[in-house]
């Protein structure tokens, strides 16, 4: 059964930075090398956002409002998909959730972990 967990999320101050984890269990290293990852975020009142997504060959999309200040990266070894979030500002404030699959065909979401950015 797959399972995904996210961490790392917390407070900073605006231009601050946080490093999310996502932690991919039910696959096999082998299987994960193939596995599209996505990240999205919801603010109280707003809907859900997609932020990022890493498909298999490395290919990375990002959003208008985080390109250039997020980046998504993953470690096949350890099953893990890393959003490294840069010059954060009070908008990027959400609850973030990552999934296997990205946009409509994005399942398994995970319990989300909050980011407030405020000062």
């Amino acid at each position: 059964q797959v399972q995904v967990v996210e961490s790392g999320g917390g407070l900073v101050q605006p231009g601050g930075s946080l490093r999310l984890s996502c932690t991919v269990s039910g696959f096999t290293r082998s299987d994960f090398t193939y596995t599209v990852i996505g990240w999205f975020r919801q603010a109280p009142g707003k809907e859900r956002d997609g932020v990022s997504c890493i498909r298999p060959g490395d290919n990375r999309f990002y959003s208008d409002a985080v390109r250039g200040r997020f980046t998504i990266s993953k470690d096949n070894t350890k099953t893990i998909v890393y959003l490294q979030m840069n010059n954060l500002k009070p908008e990027d404030t959400a609850r973030y959730h990552c999934t296997t699959g990205c946009g409509d065909s994005a399942t398994n979401w995970g319990p989300g972990t909050q980011v407030t950015v405020s000062s």
